[in-house]
């Protein structure tokens, strides 16, 4: 693998090798039925309430999906910002690939977000509810039949696939897409250079393999997953962050509401391109060095160890730290000055021993203890965001939008968003 450029570390698949280029608020107000208002998910049961039995499933198609109802654990109603109102600080955790491959991983941080009421994206990979030995019925754009750069999950990692996603969505997470088979770099069948129409044609696949896994397999005794996957893919993100462009027209076209594929982007309030929400991942500080770094695990690392995932072990103190700082101070310079919501991607991994677990573990602990503490911090899935956003008055976006990366509102946010304010810039991008 070749190294890549300080800046533009672009994400991977789970487990997948490395591939290159340059990259590149009104509160949520109200409650569900699970009492959840803090524009967060998880559990807020309290003591001696009794739980609520899981929904009656309707199966749909072959029953591995199922019709279960509202999902639980979702943030109350959002509201617009009132005039004079301080934004709040959104924070979103995403996962690629989202396979549990045998590390414990998933688990370990769906009981991390249920611990703090928070909720995250897992954009999985609709590879890892195929067994490989029904690999030849995915036909990838310009690759061969049954081509894939991140490989198969064995029969058993399918299973505690399966489970875990079951999990995270009764939790009130977003299930996502991550595509299928992560084909990345310069050549012909690079996601990068996909037509529209092909990232249909993969779009249509990664959801087959979700609807149809009990097919696939021939599993009769699993659960269905409780969710309609034709209504609860609204966003994805791209391997590499490569082929937005051409995706764009086709996730339009599906109806969906957000992609997370932007080559890098910066710590400022997002912007529509084609009709869908733009929310990529960010360039934030990375202490010690002169450069930034784009929130993700493989972009600390591909700075860190030049790609390599099993460095000297006397590296890893220092690098953990420098990560775990990377996040926390990303997630400060947002919350002390613009509010600009904080993307954050991570895949299942153990690179350099797991230290980017733990930094991120560590960064989501430091978060959710300041929002515990009492800052308006919301820890959110993308989906919960742009329910968020999309309820925002225009011109208040576009006032937003004028603060740059680390720049605080001139005046204080009374008056930023105050109703004498005077929106600027282009309102028209907002529904661009």
């Amino acid at each position: 693998m070749r190294a890549l450029s300080r800046r533009g570390m672009l994400g991977l698949g789970a487990g997948a090798a490395a591939a290159v280029s340059l990259a590149g608020c009104g509160g949520l107000t109200g409650s569900d039925d699970s009492g959840h208002a803090d524009g967060s998910g998880g559990d807020s049961a309290q003591g001696g309430s009794k739980p609520k039995p899981e929904p009656t499933a309707r199966p749909i198609g072959d029953g591995s999906t199922a019709h279960t109802g509202k999902q639980p654990h979702q943030p109350g109603r959002p509201e617009p910002l009132e005039p004079g109102q301080t934004p709040p600080q959104f924070v979103v955790f995403s996962w690629d690939g989202a396979g549990e491959v045998g590390n414990g991983l998933f688990p370990r941080f769906l009981d991390l977000a249920k611990e703090h009421g928070a909720s995250m994206t897992f954009f999985l990979s609709g590879l890892y509810l195929l067994p490989e030995s029904k690999k030849r019925l995915y036909n990838p754009p310009n690759n061969p039949r049954g081509a894939s750069d991140i490989g198969y999950l064995t029969d058993a990692h399918v299973q505690d696939t399966l489970k875990n996603v079951h999990r995270a969505w009764l939790e009130g997470h977003e299930i996502g897409t991550h595509f299928n088979g992560h084909f990345c770099g310069e050549s012909h069948g690079s996601v990068k250079n996909w037509t529209p129409r092909q990232w249909r044609s993969e779009i249509d696949q990664a959801k087959s393999f979700v609807k149809e896994w009990r097919t696939n397999t021939g599993w009769t005794d699993l659960p269905s997953l409780p969710f309609d996957y034709d209504k609860e893919l609204v966003g994805g993100r791209t391997p590499c962050l490569l082929g937005q462009d051409n995706l764009l027209p086709t996730a339009r076209e599906l109806g969906w509401r957000y992609d997370a594929s932007s080559p890098g982007g910066l710590q400022v309030w997002p912007r529509k391109r084609q009709g869908i929400w733009d929310l990529p991942l960010q360039q934030i500080p990375f202490p010690g060095r002169g450069f930034e770094v784009l929130s993700m695990d493989y972009n600390m690392l591909a700075n860190q160890s030049l790609n390599s995932t099993k460095a000297p072990a006397h590296n890893y103190p220092g690098w953990r730290k420098q990560s775990a700082q990377a996040y926390i101070q990303g997630f400060k310079r947002a919350y002390e000055t613009n509010r600009a919501p904080f993307f954050i991607g991570n895949h299942f991994e153990q690179w350099n021993g797991g230290i980017y677990m733990d930094a991120v573990e560590e960064a989501f602990q430091h978060i959710a203890r300041e929002k515990e503490k009492g800052a308006d911090v919301r820890l959110v899935s993308f989906r919960q965001f742009t329910d968020w956003l999309d309820v925002q008055k225009p011109e208040v976006l576009d006032r937003l939008r004028t603060l740059g990366v680390g720049q605080q509102p001139a005046g204080g946010w009374r008056e930023f968003t105050g109703p004498a304010s005077t929106p600027s810039g282009d309102a028209s991008q907002n529904a661009a």
